[in-house]
């Protein structure tokens, strides 16, 4: 079912203005107007958008994995003093809406002179990859006997040599998930380009497209067709990770 919406704004994006408000609707456009995607995406500079959407979305990816992960790690399989309340406040911090960090966080990266820049919406993901993603990742790790861990220590591992050569290799599906998350979130972001983005030449394709119902609401046939192209990434990467994100769901019950 979740995937009717996406038809029909695919239907639509291939139909006249005149046929795609038709009562009663019709599902196979007559004829196809491939001619609205070229129309479309030349209207603005949609390139430019999708390469500073991708600077993110990499960037970001990269640094939620490899941040998180450790992070998770030292939470799960490191005994240190403290670490049990730490992580209690981490977790309450989830609690947090978006719309009490916002100013601070605003005012924060204007005074270090990355306001306008791309900076604010990758760095953050290098200082831990976000609580959830940790939480996700210790509830997985605390479900990998440390008989392993045990075994290293004797043989003379350290712990970057446990994590690095063990626990990394054993959590390739958690990882996925994290990495899935991370992909659907800063792809779909548009806040956070909103408030710290000025220039065109640095708007992602959230702001693109927003820009774009702004300039061309009436056209909807032309609206439907940058909608598509802009949702296209993340449909093909739900149904290739939907597996993926079923197990991401079941992991973060199975050990406390």
């Amino acid at each position: 079912m979740f995937i009717i919406p996406f038809i029909w704004l695919l239907r639509s994006s291939l139909m006249d203005l005149s046929q795609i408000f038709t009562m009663p609707p019709e599902w196979i456009p007559e004829p196809f107007h491939w001619d609205n995607f070229r129309r479309a995406l030349t209207a603005l500079p949609f390139d430019v958008f999708f390469k500073n959407t991708l600077i993110i979305v990499i960037g970001v990816l990269i640094g939620t994995v490899a941040t998180s992960s450790i992070a998770a790690f030292g939470f799960a399989r490191i005994q240190w003093k403290g670490r049990d309340t730490v992580f209690a406040i981490l977790m309450t911090s989830m609690m947090l809406p978006f719309a009490v960090t916002m100013i601070p966080s605003f005012l924060g990266w204007k005074m270090l002179g990355f306001y306008d820049t791309l900076y604010p919406l990758i760095v953050p993901a290098y200082f831990g990859g976000g609580i959830f993603n940790i939480f996700l990742l210790r509830q997985f790790y605390l479900t990998i006997p440390r008989d392993f861990d045990e075994a290293a220590v004797v043989d003379g591992a350290s712990y970057f040599q446990i994590y690095w050569s063990i626990i990394f290799p054993l959590s390739r599906s958690a990882l996925i998930v994290v990495a899935l998350f991370s992909f659907l979130g800063s792809w779909n972001d548009f806040m956070g380009p909103l408030i710290y983005l000025k220039s065109d030449k640095l708007f992602t394709l959230a702001l693109g497209l927003q820009m774009f119902q702004g300039s061309y609401s009436a056209q909807w046939d032309l609206l439907m067709a940058a909608s598509a192209v802009v949702v296209l990434p993340c449909v093909v990467v739900f149904l290739i990770g939907q597996r993926y994100f079923l197990e991401g769901i079941t992991l973060t019950g199975l050990k406390g």
